[in-house]
Order: C-alpha cells, then structure tokens, then sequence
C-alpha cells in the first residue's frame, strides 16, 4: 500500500468509474468531471441509469438467495466501488447475522472510503482488501485472514469485469479465484452488455473521456464465465429478470445488463 493517503492518491482530472457509478444511483461522492460525462452519457442513453439502478438491486437478491435459501455465511466481494445503501454486508447480515464477509479494491477512491464498509454485526465480520483483481492468488491468500476458504463462499464480481479488456484473461481470472473456493461456493456476475446501440455509444462515449476503459460484451461472453459451474435458475438473463420475486425488484425489461449466479460442485 502506498505511503500516501488514499485521498492524495485520487486523480480528479478525469473520470472515474466508481464516482461515475455513485452519480448514476444517486450518490455524493463523486466529482464535476463525473457529473458531467454522467451527463452526457445520460443524453446519449438515459438507459444507462437504469443499468445502475437494477444492478444493485440485483446485488441485493443474489446475497438475499445465497444467505437466505443457500446458507452462504462467507462472502467475497471483488470490485466493491463506493459504498451507497444495501452494500454486501448490510443485504447478508440482515439475513445471517453471523455472516462474514471481505471487500476487494485496489482504488485509492475506494479506499479512501473503507471505513464506511466496515462495520458489521457483533456476531458476524467484514474486512476491507487494498488488493488486485489480477493477482488473484495474492486476493485469496488475504482473504483466508477473514474466511474460512474450506466452507462455501458467495464470490461477488459485478460490474468489475468490463475493465478487462482481453475476454480470455477475464475469464482465467475467475476461474482461478473460483479454483480457490470450496464446493458449494457461489459466482455472482453481473455487467453491463452490448445489447443496443445506446448502450454501445455510451460506452464509447465513456472510454473517450480518459477515464479507464470499460468494456461492454455479449451476452454469450457473460454466460461464458460460468462455464464448469451450475446455473442457477433462471440462468444467465437481464439483471430484473433474475428472480424478480424478492424485494426490490422493479421490472425494466430492456435494461443492457446480464447477470448470473453459478455454483461449484
């Protein structure tokens, strides 16, 4: 970890993912040079916000199932961006108390944001990782600090992939961090997808502001990283079709996000 505060470490010239994100559902931390490509993402593709929205109600009935129905108490939650309502810990340990859970960024952003992430239940756990998707030996052996890798764990990765560029790296990124879970552990996935022309044009729009790139992809490639694993039901679909039952969810069918969970035999 670098020997300057997180926040000296944040560049604000450009914009930024996670403060990106924080705008569209309607948070504070985030910056004008944020506001304004939101914005004009919002004009290419009002649809985007909708994107945000959904995906983090999906977020919550994913933790909702596998805590509730499943009886995940471990979660791991890679590319966690900045904390707003029904974060990881809040959605699992409504459910399961004693529910233990690790946040995993390598973003000064993120960082500077930790303490919001971690507080917990007395009986359960939640600890914060200054640590890199691409090194995920390095995430899993940090993570055993807080997890017990020999039970199941619920991995978390959503809206984090898209900034893999390359489709097989991403893909062997999962499955080394799913090769270091035991059976019965669960893959959460969801991303943004190139599913319309609008979505398509903001995401150019996005990569040609400076900001990191992020990288909409087909729905076969989303169905693609769970490959070895068994579908939950209803499979790999737009992230209000999954289970649209549970709470929270609202039904806004054209939504360019796919998502899924999958579990290790």
């Amino acid at each position: 970890m670098s020997d300057d505060s997180p926040r000296d470490r944040i560049d604000t010239s450009k914009p930024h993912s996670a403060r990106f994100w924080n705008y569209f559902v309607g948070g504070k931390d985030n910056y004008e040079v944020d506001r304004e490509i939101g914005d004009q993402i919002k004009s290419i593709f009002p649809g985007l916000v909708d994107v945000a929205v959904t995906s983090r109600r999906f977020l919550g009935r994913a933790v909702e199932y596998l805590a509730g129905e499943q009886g995940v108490r471990q979660f791991l939650d890679v590319g966690t961006g900045l904390p707003t309502a029904d974060n990881t810990h809040e959605v699992a340990q409504r459910v399961a108390p004693d529910a233990r859970i690790v946040y995993v960024d390598n973003d000064p952003i993120v960082l500077a944001h930790a303490n919001a992430l971690l507080t917990s239940t007395k009986e359960g756990r939640t600890a914060y990782l200054d640590a890199d998707l691409y090194d995920p030996g390095a995430v899993l052996k940090a993570a055993a600090g807080t997890l017990d890798l020999s039970r199941p764990v619920g991995l978390m990765i959503l809206n984090t992939l898209g900034h893999v560029a390359d489709y097989e790296q991403a893909r062997g990124l999962v499955r080394e961090l799913m090769a270091g879970l035991s059976a019965g552990s669960h893959l959460v996935i969801s991303d943004s997808t190139a599913t319309s022309e609008g979505m398509i044009a903001a995401s150019e729009a996005y990569n040609a502001s400076g900001a990191v790139p992020y990288h909409v992809r087909g729905v076969a490639e989303i169905a693609g990283f769970f490959e070895g694993l068994e579908l939950v039901e209803p499979g790999v679909v737009r992230v209000p079709d999954w289970r649209p039952g549970a709470s929270g969810a609202v039904g806004h069918g054209a939504v360019d996000a796919y998502c899924g969970v999958g579990r290790k035999a």
